[in-house]
């Protein structure tokens, strides 16, 4: 028989965590709503970034520990994305795959999941990403009408399909779309942002500057050729189609408030905002060694991330969170926010950006609800999305975590060093933020 002592549960041997690299990313161009990817569903955009990544890092039937990938807005038959598109990206079949959703910080989040694996060991390499599309959207219609169909489904015969319409209205026929709204205010998140502006004081001028600027960056980073290896054409489009180079203040003026028509203090407009888009993106992440066994280069590497939700109900600002996330990212590895070399925060609004940056210099803000001494000050404007961001080059959902990893980790390789933050916002008042270096 065995002794007291050896029968007894032996301590588990601690493993140290493996970093994780970035190797690259690829997306396609992301595209105005109902433009040139109008017939294309979340699988089709999906799995052409991740096949232009299995291309562009010869992953030719190599099974990776996990493809996590993600949409917001699908049809009940993209309930195994990740997977459909795993068996036809050109990966090995075994490479199973994950299907997950946070609203704008899916494909962000998606990349956590990977990194985690890959630094406990579990896996040495993945990819993460995201697709959405509001052109291709599940549309249904009242749960009457649907119990007609399928009471038309269930009958066996044709008296029976008649009788499943006894009493039918037209009103029935009225298709239900997607809510854009949060379910718990009714307010959409455009509206939400707007109160938000009005709290922190940000002006129309500073909402349409910060727009011009993300444009003119973006424009500029193409014709230096900084997107050449980042984006894969698709439908015969060769960059983001929402991208004005030559927009100015003075157009950007001319445009109506989109949230807020009827007060006379809208400051939100179709020029500072992002719009509906379509598109998707995608990174690898991997263990050092795997890397170097195959002869990939590392960008950067992924060092950390949180996230954080707040109180939207009951008067915190829905796009608030990331202040939060921040906050205790950069508590946990002893880091100030002047610590960065590059600041990759999702624009899904200039008033969004803008009231972010406030409440991080506001010492009643960072008092009151970040809990700290002192503010974590302002950051310097030149560092703030080098290359333009969301309000240029569009959002669609699920794909925006995906491009800022991609991108921040190429910034870092061009040059030679340094740390970016990330920070995304997303509906449900939550936010991610993750940290990259080089």
């Amino acid at each position: 028989m065995p002794s007291a002592a050896s029968s007894k549960a032996r301590a588990p041997v601690a493993r140290p965590q493996r970093p994780v690299a970035i190797v690259g990313g690829t997306r396609i161009p992301f595209c105005r709503s109902n433009t040139a990817y109008v017939d294309v569903g979340n699988f089709g955009l999906g799995l052409k970034a991740v096949a232009g990544l299995v291309e562009r890092y010869n992953l030719h039937g190599l099974r990776l520990g996990e493809l996590t990938f993600g949409a917001v807005i699908k049809h009940s038959a993209d309930w195994n994305l990740a997977r459909e598109i795993v068996l036809s990206s050109g990966l090995d079949a075994g490479t199973p795959g994950l299907t997950l959703q946070r609203a704008c910080g899916t494909s962000l989040d998606a990349a956590i999941v990977i990194a985690n694996k890959i630094a406990t060991g579990q896996i040495d390499a993945g990819v993460a990403g995201g697709s959405d599309t509001t052109s291709d959207v599940p549309v249904v219609f009242g749960k009457r009408f649907s119990r007609r169909l399928l009471d038309v489904g269930r009958a066996r015969s044709l008296r029976e399909r008649l009788r499943a319409f006894r009493g039918f209205r037209p009103g029935e026929l009225k298709p239900q779309f997607p809510g854009v709204g949060e379910p718990r205010t009714g307010m959409s998140m455009g509206q939400h942002t707007e109160r938000m502006a009005r709290e922190w004081g940000i002006t129309r001028q500073e909402q349409d500057e910060l727009a011009l600027a993300s444009h003119l960056k973006a424009a500029a980073a193409y014709e230096r050729g900084f997107f050449s290896d980042l984006v894969v054409p698709f439908r015969g489009v060769q960059r983001d189609n929402n991208l004005r180079a030559d927009s100015t203040l003075e157009k950007l003026a001319t445009l109506k408030p989109a949230f807020d028509r009827s007060s006379g203090h809208g400051t939100l407009t179709a020029g500072n905002s992002t719009p509906l888009t379509d598109g998707a993106s995608a990174v690898l992440l991997a263990d050092a060694d795997w890397a170097e066994d195959r002869g990939l280069p590392v960008r950067a590497w992924l060092r950390d991330a949180r996230v954080a939700a707040v109180d939207f109900v009951h008067g915190q600002g829905l796009l608030m969170a990331p202040t939060i996330a921040v906050a205790e990212l950069l508590k946990a590895n002893g880091l100030a926010l002047q610590d960065f070399d590059i600041y990759e925060i999702h624009e899904a609004f200039a008033a969004q950006v803008l009231c972010t940056l406030r409440a991080w210099e506001s010492p009643e803000y960072c008092r009151d609800v970040l809990g700290l001494d002192a503010p974590l000050g302002a950051i310097d404007p030149a560092k703030l999305n080098p290359v333009g961001s969301s309000l240029a080059v569009g959002h669609p959902f699920a794909a925006t975590g995906a491009r800022l990893i991609a991108t921040a980790a190429k910034q870092l390789e061009e040059r030679g060093g340094g740390r970016a933050l990330l920070s995304v916002c997303t509906a449900g008042g939550m936010g991610v933020a993750a940290i990259i270096e080089r």
